[in-house]
């Protein structure tokens, strides 16, 4: 595995952008080909029909988007529950395991691509030093974190198989804690989407102050710890 790491490193950038153009192409071929009218239901069929694919992958991308469409095709019944749950935090366990061992095989290179990023690794190394594994479990409900605690943990000497296997429930977990609530609320949910197709003029302003805040926080958050350790070397 480390050996493999090594050898595709200098085209890893390469290898997941042909992945990625690799997995739109084929959801725009077959978005194109529905065989329906309409680019919203041409949406809706490519997610009925494709949607467990398109899960996996999203999960990877861990997106809670991914988990809501899940959560809402299950209540109409055109996914499964569990297996949708299943899927989702599947993806989600191969993405972070992916960025684990970005960390764990290629340090220098993590060093130099992050570099701009040493504000967010020092932090998700205090909270690595000051909560444990419960930080693994939870990383994925921290904006802005989620692929840099992976790496930040890889870098480390935290023993793999044990990161896997928090890493494994923590994904089943994220993926449950998403989606039954959509698929048990999802007549409401629906509701209040219709009314946020109406009234997008309303929705968009809301969404802007909300995402700022949390941006806001995280950036003073990375701050003070950035400070914190400026004045320890010092």
């Amino acid at each position: 595995m480390k050996e493999l790491f090594r050898k595709i490193q200098p085209y890893s950038g390469k290898i997941f952008a042909f992945l990625i153009v690799l997995f739109f192409s084929f959801l725009a071929y077959n978005l194109y080909n529905a065989p329906v009218d309409g680019l919203e239901e041409k949406f809706v069929y490519l997610l009925k029909k494709h949607g467990y694919i398109i899960l996996f992958a999203w999960g990877i991308l861990e997106g809670e988007a991914g988990l809501i469409m899940a959560g809402l095709l299950s209540h109409t019944g055109h996914m499964n529950l569990y297996i949708a749950i299943f899927v989702a935090g599947l993806g989600g366990f191969v993405g972070d395991q992916i960025y684990f061992y970005i960390g764990r095989f290629n340090k220098s290179y993590v060093h130099k691509k992050f570099k701009g990023q040493r504000r967010k690794f020092a932090f998700a190394h205090l909270l690595l030093q000051k909560y444990g594994w419960p930080i693994i479990f939870i990383q994925r409900y921290m904006y802005g974190m989620r692929t840099i605690i992976p790496i930040s943990i890889g870098l480390t000497r935290y023993d793999a198989k044990m990161f896997a296997f928090i890493n494994l429930i923590s994904a089943w977990c994220w993926a449950a804690i998403t989606i039954v609530p959509v698929w048990y609320f999802g007549n409401e949910i629906l509701i209040v989407l219709d009314w946020l197709k109406e009234h997008w003029y309303l929705a968009l302003p809301i969404g802007i102050i909300f995402g700022g805040s949390i941006i806001y926080y995280f950036n003073k958050a990375t701050k003070k710890v950035d400070k914190k350790g400026r004045n320890d070397e010092d």
